[in-house]
């Protein structure tokens, strides 16, 4: 890191922004293939960063301990907002650590990837109609985003 130039803003002042890894997913990056040891880190935001590490077992222990910090700081979702519309909104994430043991935040998390997963057969087996709205295609696209995602 003391090599790396600091990054920089448009006035020439240095950039300073921590990067929150609540709600991330760290996984190698097979299809990124300019240069080796290349893994991405998608934040809760959906942005994605790539970072290069000098050797295999360094990528995969950087991937495991953000992957595990990010577990452990990860509160579980709030539902998603009510409206009288049956529009599909993503559930809220919150940004404030988990208080739960790592235990029980594992059974929350297993948990979790089960409702997914179901809601995820559910929606495929509910494919919108032949002749639907563009509004309904683009609601069904989304929230298979959303699943496939999770």
């Amino acid at each position: 890191p003391s090599e790396l130039p600091a990054p920089q803003e448009e006035g020439g002042l240095e950039a300073e922004e921590p990067l929150g890894v609540h709600h991330a997913l760290a996984e190698p990056a097979p299809k990124y293939t300019k240069r080796p040891n290349v893994f991405r880190l998608q934040t809760a935001d959906q942005r994605v960063f790539l970072f290069q590490a000098p050797t295999p077992e360094e990528m995969f222990s950087w991937i495991s301990r953000l992957n595990l910090v990010a577990a452990l700081f990860s509160s579980p979702p709030f539902p998603a907002a009510v409206g009288s519309q049956r529009r599909f909104v993503r559930p809220i994430l919150p940004a404030a650590p988990s208080r739960s043991p790592p235990e029980e935040q594992h059974r929350s998390h297993k948990a979790w990837m089960e409702r997914v997963a179901q809601e995820l057969l559910e929606h495929q087996h509910n494919l919108p109609e032949k002749g639907s709205r563009a509004r309904d295609l683009d609601e069904y696209r989304l929230k298979k985003e959303y699943l496939l995602y999770e």
